[in-house]
């Protein structure tokens, strides 16, 4: 905080006389205004539309016969003083729009002259000055806490919540304590407090167990649910049959990435293969496998019919994306929303435009999993050397790999996999990708359901011989994909 008062302090020096400061922790930012009119021996009045023009202890407005809940009232006031005052204006942004008066009186605040004129402070989560009136103002933004911060506020809850309770001590370990501070990155002071708290107040302790729930609640903090999703059920590498070659990999760079250190920090990976062949899960089980959060973005949500919306929603998404650093960003099926062409008036280049500089500028651990189905329709921009780490070819399971698949959907379903025959199953489903052998699995238990009978090794093979695989379908697309990858991506298997 002291470092807040030294650069709010700065700009008072400039003589700007309208400030704008944008934060969710309207408490934080008055007492730092209060230890900075403490400082500089200024009298300190702030306003709200439910209580007017008001100050601590002795401080009172020039007229109090007069309403000073009405904006346009409190501004007359504020432009009257001739006394060097700090006042400071929560939430009036409501009032600015299609009301020019009110607009003038900022105007007139903001361009009159002199040290000895008052200073306006408009604190609220967001707001847009009007035209005329923000370049005449300042817009400044508290720090966020650092790792040492956090970690102050997690252990005054822990003790807190420890004088509540005879003195108990609230259970964690290091490392899980250290991926907490990690994870409260991104948040006011006050949300941190929020989220530490909730974590410790049901048990006593913190644990690897409310990671998730402690990623989720940061993200629902953040409210960016209409373009970015948050990925609650991450898949464990033990969910995801073969992908030797990437699991080794990411087993590799997992420490890099964690400990933030260096310039060669891991970025991200490139995931390209036939349609159910395990890329989205293997997207999810990156995270599962770092223990981070995993967001995913959904194009489709990013696009707007106004001009310029689309690029603002993508920005906003990444954004957010930082804020929960460190984290996994999924962009699912990427192809949709940067697919070349100028049908949709150049919209789709702007869009990939914005996201090649943030790919190119980002300082904090994103790591990026895209994934991709149809690698012709991205553009080359995207795919070229460099803007992923690695590119990785997720083809269709081996053998041995459908084996293994069988065995974790037949376990995942509370059938005893020593009861089949894996082998001969794997061999019957060769060309099968791994979600062809998911529902083979599904089937097979609602025939089983509906004959009033278990399921059996006969039943499988009789569904996989009903169903017709991608490879069969979609012989000639799988056949050019093949061709292209060979000599430009890694083999994921």
């Amino acid at each position: 905080m002291k470092n807040d008062v030294h650069d709010l302090g700065l700009v008072l020096d400039s003589r700007v006389k309208l400030v704008l400061i944008e934060s969710w922790d309207e408490p934080r930012v008055l007492e730092t205004l209060t230890m900075l009119a403490i400082k500089r021996g200024l009298r300190l009045l702030n306003w709200t539309v439910t209580e007017g023009l008001h100050g601590q202890g002795e401080l009172r407005i020039a007229d109090e016969s007069v309403d000073s809940r009405e904006p346009e009232v409190a501004l007359r006031l504020v432009k009257a003083d001739p006394q060097p005052t700090l006042y400071v204006f929560c939430d009036l942004h409501p009032y600015l729009e299609d009301n020019p008066r009110l607009v003038r009186q900022l105007k007139d605040i903001a361009i009159a002259g002199g040290a000895h004129r008052p200073t306006l402070v408009l604190v609220s989560h967001a707001c847009r000055l009007p035209a005329e009136v923000q370049r005449h103002a300042a817009r400044f933004s508290l720090a966020l806490p650092g790792e040492e911060e956090l970690l102050g506020v997690v252990r005054e809850e822990a003790a807190r919540w420890s004088e509540r309770n005879g003195n108990l001590r609230v259970r964690t370990d290091n490392l899980t304590l250290q991926q907490v501070v990690k994870n409260l990155r991104g948040m006011s002071h006050g949300e941190a407090r929020v989220l530490a708290r909730h974590l410790i107040c049901d048990d006593g302790a913190i644990t690897q167990e409310d990671l998730p729930a402690l990623n989720k609640a940061k993200f629902q903090l953040l409210d960016m649910e209409a373009v970015l999703s948050f990925e609650q059920d991450c898949a464990r590498f033990s969910d995801v049959g073969g992908l030797g070659q990437l699991k080794r990999w990411l087993a590799e760079r997992q420490a890099a990435f964690l400990d933030e250190k260096g310039v060669d920090v891991p970025k991200g990976i490139l995931l390209v293969g036939v349609q159910g062949g395990g890329k989205s899960l293997a997207a999810r089980a990156v995270a599962g496998l770092w223990g981070l959060p995993l967001m995913r973005l959904d194009f489709a949500g990013l696009y707007n019919k106004f001009f310029g919306e689309t690029e603002r929603n993508l920005r906003e998404a990444l954004q957010l994306a930082e804020q929960m650093a460190p984290c996994v960003l999924w962009l699912d099926e990427m192809e949709k929303g940067l697919a070349t062409g100028d049908n949709d008036g150049g919209v789709s280049r702007r869009v990939l435009g914005t996201l090649l500089t943030w790919m190119s500028e980002r300082k904090v651990p994103v790591f990026l999993v895209a994934t991709a189905n149809q690698i012709s329709q991205l553009p080359p921009e995207l795919v070229r050397k460099g803007r992923f780490d690695e590119m990785f070819f997720v083809d269709l399971p081996s053998m041995e790999v459908r084996g293994e698949i069988f065995r974790i959907h037949l376990a995942r379903r509370d059938l005893d996999p020593v009861q089949f025959d894996l082998p001969g199953l794997a061999s019957v489903s060769e060309g099968f990708s791994g979600a062809e052998i998911e529902q083979v699995v599904v089937s097979a238990l609602y025939a089983a359901q509906a004959r009033q009978q278990v399921v059996d090794q006969a039943l499988l093979l009789h569904e996989l011989q009903a169903t017709a695989p991608l490879s069969v379908v979609m012989a000639e697309e799988l056949a050019a994909l093949r061709a292209w990858a060979k000599g430009r991506a890694v083999m994921a298997d």
